[in-house]
């Protein structure tokens, strides 16, 4: 099975042999816990339907890498009318929707039309590669796969310029296996993949701040090499690796104005 690979300019990972498209983080419901605390933003979920609908062309399988859901625990009045709908919107533009668990998705299988895949937080196997969301231990099975790919950690990458003004684009990051680390597993993959978060509207976590930490037990045990992760923007440009990255203080941090939003 090919490589994995990032579709450029989108929150978007591609298995070519599969045609598959992979995505995470989606977090449907989030704009109305924003409002309870008095933030009102549009809602993202048609504008990611939208998107996910064009990338279909093609393609036979999508996959839903976790937190398909926000409110946790519980769920939203925004969840029930807007997760049933996007679903059955994307079983019209692909033969196969798979959901895997992540650690939003409490009672997630209420939301799901007949026909969708729901995988277990441990995740599954499709040919060489891997899925798990990224906040519990990936299954052996899942681990004895060339490639492994990863959300929960909505990453994004810290720029900072020469008055120490620190900007973050969203990003992804390919992590290389630290094998002398390796206590739990038998076999493991050659490469982790962690995937930006889908939904737009959502904060990302600086992965190049110096005293800041991944999310999940893949990144508690020094199983993979964090310093040695290549970081690359959404246009597909390699900055470097997270240790060659580095910068210093969370003070003064924003994020730049995606360079391809479209209104539509």
């Amino acid at each position: 099975m090919s490589v994995p690979c990032p579709i450029p300019d989108k929150l978007a990972l591609e298995i070519e042999d599969a045609k598959a498209v992979c995505i995470g983080d989606l977090h449907i419901g989030l704009e109305s816990e924003l409002r309870s605390k008095g933030v009102h933003v549009p809602s993202q979920t048609y504008q990611m339907e939208r998107e996910l609908i064009r990338l279909s062309h093609g393609r036979e399988r999508v996959i839903l890498l976790g937190d398909i859901k926000n409110k946790v625990p519980g769920s939203s009045r925004q969840e029930y009318a807007e997760i049933p709908r996007f679903i059955k919107a994307l079983q019209r533009h692909y033969g196969q929707v798979d959901v895997v668990r992540g650690n939003h998705d409490t009672n997630i299988e209420e939301f799901m039309p007949e026909g969708v895949h729901v995988h277990p937080a441990s995740g599954f196997a499709l040919g060489d590669v891997g899925f798990t969301h990224g906040h519990t231990w990936p299954s052996p099975e899942v681990m004895s796969c060339r490639y492994l790919v990863m959300a929960h950690n909505h990453p994004t990458v810290a720029l900072e310029d020469s008055l120490g003004n620190i900007s973050k684009e969203p990003c992804w990051v390919r992590f290389p296996i630290n094998k002398n680390m390796v206590k739990r597993y038998v076999e493991v993959p050659e490469e982790v993949i962690l995937l930006p978060a889908f939904n737009r509207s959502l904060g990302g976590s600086p992965v190049n701040i110096k005293g800041g930490k991944l999310l999940g037990p893949m990144f508690s045990d020094g199983m993979l090499d964090v310093g040695k992760g290549k970081v690359y923007l959404t246009d597909g440009i390699y900055l470097g690796t997270i240790e060659d990255l580095m910068v210093r203080s969370k003070t003064r941090v924003r994020t730049l104005p995606r360079r391809d939003r479209q209104d539509h």
